[in-house]
């Protein structure tokens, strides 16, 4: 594979970066100028819209960074050997490389006219469990849709990510951890207390999809069908991944970090999330919202503060981005370089639409490490079922992976209920 040829720090990044900072400023003169507005008891509505409308344009410009710099991430396919590594132009490739290529081409045989030669199939499942049927994709195509998953789903930027042969990823993890002591080198040594040990259990559930293509464009010598069908997949299942991992109920789909029981932090088990209150119910304490704000930072232990993020949906930042701190200064910090991400209080913000907007009750804003906290599980295959009959002439490729996911660490991820307590 190869690279897109935009990077990160691309004319067009750099341009959108300059407008996302500009139109940051703005919005922070705007904001000031309404504050003042409201201190002198003259609130004016012609304001409150200037600030809106500039939130929006802020909105609207981060927005494209992120989505230019997901652009850049996206991979293709390579055309040759040599692209691959210029050292090997001009040699015969090796077995197991035209073994791969081999199958990938056989693959493109069967999307293009539903040959089925040197493909491995799959049976549709009568009561050993959900399985779609076709053929399993080559692997160069598996990989080819995991790594634009990865750059499609933020959940996926930042959870851990981990693929297993099994359709159930069990993992046992220590509660308490395991007990120590100091000694001097000749004194005996006690027996400590073992961990208190739990089993996790992470099943994986189908996720599917049915692209439609005509069967002009699979004629056509010229259309990648590999890079056709990992595009035509990719927002699909990231949209509905995404909506899981967050909300997900564990029914023949991911457990959602926000469907596990919770608890205030101070208070919280093994098994529960924390939260911290924002004071009032469905909003932010008028007198000190950024006060809470670093209680939710402060609700995980030290060891998780290092890599730990907020995740928010993008109406919930543009509320906090009128936040400032005692000393006058906004909280909200825009990206200063392509690539890089917003960040809040020092620390990164990821913005997941699926996540709630703020209501009574809600648990709008999380914070932590979900690298150490939350755990996404990949079974490798990937299936692909050629239909030419149900939708004619259109020809349907019923395109299914599983996916599993859940909390791993239920101290490395606390919430911000909107709650008065």
């Amino acid at each position: 594979m190869k690279e897109t040829k935009q990077g990160l720090a691309s004319p067009e990044a750099r341009a959108a970066m300059h407008e996302l900072m500009g139109a940051f400023e703005a919005f922070k003169a705007a904001n000031d100028e309404r504050l003042e507005a409201i201190e002198r008891k003259a609130g004016d509505g012609l304001l409150e819209e200037k600030v809106a409308r500039i939130d929006q344009a802020v909105g609207a410009a981060q927005d494209r960074l992120e989505r230019l710099s997901a652009e850049a991430r996206r991979p293709v396919i390579g055309a040759g050997v040599s692209e691959r590594d210029p050292s090997t132009a001009g040699r015969s490739p090796s077995p197991l490389l035209r073994s791969g290529e081999e199958t990938k081409s056989a693959f493109a045989g069967y999307l293009r006219h539903g040959a089925t030669a040197g493909l491995i199939e799959i049976k549709a499942g009568l009561s050993s469990g959900p399985t779609s049927g076709g053929y399993v994709v080559p692997e160069q195509v598996e990989r080819l849709i995991e790594r634009r998953l990865m750059a499609a789903s933020p959940m996926r930027e930042i959870a851990t990510v981990r693929t297993v042969a099994g359709g159930v990823f069990k993992k046992p993890v220590s509660i308490a951890g395991v007990e120590s002591g100091w000694v001097a080198e000749t004194a005996p040594r006690p027996e400590t207390d073992p961990a208190s040990l739990t089993l996790l259990e992470f099943p994986s559930a189908d996720l599917y999809a049915s692209p439609a293509a005509t069967q002009t464009l699979l004629d056509d010598a010229m259309v990648d069908l590999d890079e056709w069908l990992a595009a035509e997949v990719e927002d699909a299942f990231a949209a509905q991944e995404t909506e899981a991992f967050v909300s997900g109920d564990g029914t023949n789909k991911p457990m959602g970090f926000l469907s596990y029981t919770v608890e205030a932090a101070a208070t919280a088990d093994w098994g529960e999330i924390g939260y911290v209150a924002s004071g009032a119910d469905g909003a932010f304490e008028t007198s000190d919202p950024v006060d809470r704000l670093i209680d939710l930072i402060y609700a995980p232990q030290a060891q998780y503060r290092a890599g730990a993020r907020f995740v928010m949906n993008r109406r919930t930042a543009g509320i906090i981005r009128k936040f400032k701190d005692a000393d006058g200064n906004y909280i909200w910090s825009p990206a200063t370089q392509p690539g890089a991400t917003s960040s809040l209080l020092g620390y990164p913000v990821t913005e997941i639409e699926q996540m709630p907007d703020v209501g009574s009750v809600s648990l709008s804003i999380a914070f932590g490490d979900f690298k150490r906290g939350y755990l996404i599980v990949d079974r490798a295959g990937v299936r692909v079922l050629r239909d030419p009959y149900t939708a004619k002439p259109y020809v349907l490729f019923y395109t299914t992976k599983r996916v599993g996911g859940g909390v791993q660490n239920f101290d490395a991820i606390k919430v911000m209920k909107f709650a008065a307590t």
